[in-house]
C-alpha cells in the first residue's frame, strides 16, 4: 500500500472516529439521579422514550444565571440562580411557539418560547444560596428578570412565573 493511500485511509478513519465521538458528546445523557424535570413535545433530543428527563446535575450543567430581583411572592430582593431557559430549549432541540409549564399541583401556564429567547428567564433552583425545596416553591421556579425589565412585572407575565415546575411541553 502506498504512503499516500495509507495516509488517506488513516485520515478517513480519524475523521470517522472524531465525528462519532462528537455526536456522542452531543447526545442527551440519561439522568443518574432523581428526575426533577421532564420536557416533551416538539423536541429533537430525548433520553427516555420521546421525552427529555433531567436530574439536578444535568440542569446544573446547563448555562447558569443569577438573577437578583423582587417578586410578588417575596419580601425584598432575592438572588435566584439556575439554568437559563433558552439553554434548556437549545439542549432539547425545542421547536415550537409555546410551552405549557406544569407544576406539581398540576397548575399550568402557557409561556411563549420567545420569552425564554428574549429575556434571561431562568429555572431557579436556589434562592439566596439555598436550594429550593418543594415547600420553598421548588424544585424549579420560572423567574423573570423583573428588576432588569420592569415592564415584565404585569399580571400576564406573573401568571407565567410557575413554581414547583415538574414538566414543560413544547408546542
Amino acid at each position: 500500500m502506498s504512503l499516500y493511500r495509507s495516509r488517506a485511509l488513516l485520515g478517513g478513519l480519524l475523521a470517522f472516529l472524531l465525528s462519532s465521538i462528537g455526536s456522542q458528546a452531543l447526545a442527551l445523557e440519561a439522568p443518574t439521579g432523581p428526575v426533577i424535570l421532564v420536557v416533551s413535545g416538539n423536541i429533537t433530543e430525548t433520553n427516555i422514550g420521546d421525552e427529555a428527563h433531567f436530574d439536578s446535575d444535568m440542569l446544573q450543567a446547563l448555562e447558569q444565571r443569577e438573577t437578583v430581583t423582587g417578586t410578588p411572592w417575596h419580601e425584598g430582593r432575592v438572588t435566584f440562580s439556575g439554568p437559563l431557559g433558552r439553554a434548556l430549549l437549545k439542549t432539547v432541540g425545542a421547536h415550537g411557539d409555546t410551552m405549557k409549564v406544569v407544576a406539581l399541583n398540576d397548575y399550568t401556564s402557557d409561556i411563549p418560547v420567545t420569552d425564554f429567547e428574549e429575556y434571561d428567564v431562568i429555572l431557579a433552583m436556589s434562592a439566596d444560596g439555598r436550594r429550593l425545596r418543594i415547600r420553598d416553591q421548588g424544585p424549579l421556579f420560572v423567574i423573570y428578570p423583573f428588576d432588569e425589565k420592569p415592564s415584565l412585572l404585569n399580571e400576564e407575565v406573573i401568571t407565567r412565573s410557575v413554581w414547583q415546575v415538574k414538566a414543560i411541553e413544547i408546542h
